[in-house]
């Protein structure tokens, strides 16, 4: 297990953000870790830097001895081994002295939308003693709906159908987030556009008691911002996630 921290000025407390990333197959790996050093994690370095949190990437397991439905199991236990800290008497020193665990957010892009997704429900269902999950973020995030449906039963064989709730979630696991704010990101060019907005119009009609908010990327291709730090509107949607995580 690697870590990597932005550094914190003073002694104040700062928010955390889990930020999920998946893991190409290796036979000889078999743990969860973190991770710093591609194109997607400059992305996120660079969120850490405007935002001013204490952020850690989840890199979970995708290798072949073990279930693809290791992924949410993995980002879970990630989640409450920092949560382990709320004390103040953890293992990490980081968490312990810096964590605010009264701002916790998780977010993730594409397939990683999704499992933010289901930890967001899962914190609803199993709860997260002392600590408040406040906002989650969802860039182009994958659910059912699409050729991609196949893939997913394939890769998680113990699944329920095409209506599996952690691929299709209806409106009683929607109303169970167990966050405050939710900010949804889809792109116009994306074959995910279309469940994305219908994500957003279930959870509205779901009864779940938080806020949710939607930016359309128009013109714009499934995690076009990865692809150049500098195109403007990848800066652009920085900034609104930035916003979203720093504003009361």
């Amino acid at each position: 297990m690697s870590q990597d921290y932005a550094s914190v000025q003073g002694q104040a407390s700062e928010p955390f953000l889990q930020s999920l990333h998946g893991q190409p197959p290796l036979e000889s790996y078999g743990q969860t870790s973190w991770y710093v050093g591609n194109l997607e994690e400059a992305n996120k370095t660079l969120l850490v830097a405007e935002a001013i949190v204490i952020a850690v990437s989840v890199k979970y397991g995708l290798f072949s001895e073990r279930p693809k439905l290791a992924c949410y199991e993995d980002s879970w236990v990630a989640l409450k081994y920092v949560v382990s800290h709320v004390n103040g008497d953890g293992p990490e020193p980081w968490f312990n002295d810096y964590v605010d665990f009264d701002r916790v957010f998780i977010g993730g892009d594409s397939a990683k939308g999704n499992i933010a997704h289901n930890l967001a429900v899962r914190v609803g269902t199993d709860g997260l003693p002392e600590v408040k999950l406040v906002r989650v973020i969802m860039v182009h995030p994958f659910f059912g709906g699409t050729a991609d449906d196949q893939m997913w039963l394939y890769m998680c064989p113990k699944n329920s159908g095409l209506n599996d709730p952690k691929m299709r979630p209806g409106k009683e696991y929607l109303a169970r987030l167990g966050c405050e704010r939710m900010l949804i990101f889809v792109a116009e060019k994306d074959h995910l556009f279309v469940l994305g907005k219908r994500y957003y119009e279930g959870l509205k009609k779901s009864g779940w008691g938080g806020n949710v908010e939607i930016v359309v990327n128009l013109g714009e291709v499934h995690c076009f911002h990865l692809l150049d730090l500098k195109y403007e509107k990848a800066m652009d949607l920085i900034k609104k996630y930035v916003s979203f995580l720093i504003k009361e």
